[in-house]
């Protein structure tokens, strides 16, 4: 009954791959910190949050965002942290470590689900359900018949091959 809304905040920051034997990134590498976390990055990465938000209705993700890290001396950390190589931030990443070595603002966002919305308000139990063009279960498209048979011709202009599996 009604409309209950839900700030969910301060998301742990990293969680224990049993699997490779080392902390991830929760949501990503590039989510701020909460600033009193900091300390903890390298001797205790379980007791670090992020700033990251949630907005939950009735139990249904709205919208989801963060605050981006914009130091690139915490980025660099924060990537080293994650075990990636120097080789491998400068490659994925130098870039973006570097840019923020020009002052880059704290900075910020969120996407918000309005489809999600549009399914709440009318009381629906599926996105299908309020979508003008939705996809059905196997992603195909029945409005447009997607997706559609490409010919030989157009693959090979373009160098494309074909594998089957058998």
């Amino acid at each position: 009954e009604g409309w209950n809304y839900l700030w969910i905040t301060e998301f742990p920051f990293f969680e224990y791959n049993e699997e490779t034997q080392h902390w991830d990134a929760m949501h990503h590498p590039f989510t701020m910190p909460l600033d009193e976390c900091i300390p903890h990055l390298e001797e205790n990465p379980e007791k670090v949050f992020a700033k990251c938000y949630d907005l939950v209705l009735n139990g249904v993700e709205l919208c989801s965002g963060s605050i981006r890290i914009n130091d690139p001396e915490l980025q660099q950390k924060m990537f080293e942290l994650l075990g990636l190589t120097e080789e491998e931030i400068q490659a994925k990443f130098g870039f973006l470590v570097d840019a923020y070595k020009f002052a880059a603002p704290p900075h910020g966002g969120m996407g918000i689900g309005l489809d999600r919305l549009a399914m709440l308000i009318c009381g629906a139990d599926s996105l299908r359900d309020v979508l003008a063009f939705p996809k059905v279960k196997d992603a195909s498209e029945l409005m447009s018949d997607c997706p559609a048979v490409v010919d030989d011709k157009q693959l090979e202009e373009l160098h494309i091959k074909t594998v089957l599996s058998e």
